[in-house]
């Protein structure tokens, strides 16, 4: 898989087995340094989620809302999932490459939570093994 750009695309979040169907979210892939470094800053809302990569952390100083943060590992499970209020700092994942951020409470309603996988697809690519280098 060549390296992900920055863009606009999907986010699939794979429903348990039989339990609950695929969920479908608006995606927005920040890749590029000044792309991830903006980040949800000076947004009032956000539409689905913004993917940041490579990213093993966060912070959300500035921010004008608390987020769900997802932290996921090479091959696009998550490791962790956190709710962070605005002005702080957070911890980095030593296994994390990809990090997700939406809206506080979005995550939940999508059944995003450790241990599913997700996948990105964007430009007629899918992304369910994250790049490497």
């Amino acid at each position: 898989m060549g390296r992900w750009r920055d863009g606009r695309g999907q986010l699939t979040v794979r429903g348990d087995a039989g339990e609950r169907p695929a969920v479908h979210v608006p995606l927005e892939v920040a890749t590029s340094y000044r792309a991830r470094t903006k980040g949800l800053l000076g947004r009032d809302s956000l539409d689905g989620a913004l993917l940041l990569s490579p990213a093993n952390s966060v912070h959300t100083f500035r921010m004008r809302m608390p987020i769900d943060v997802a932290y996921l590992d090479r091959r696009l499970r998550v490791i962790s999932v956190r709710t962070m209020p605005p002005g702080r700092l957070g911890l980095p994942r030593v296994r994390a490459r990809h990090v997700i951020e939406a809206e506080a409470g979005a995550m939940a309603g999508w059944g995003l939570r450790v241990g599913a996988r997700v996948e990105v697809v964007w430009e007629g690519a899918t992304a369910t093994e994250g790049r490497e280098g």
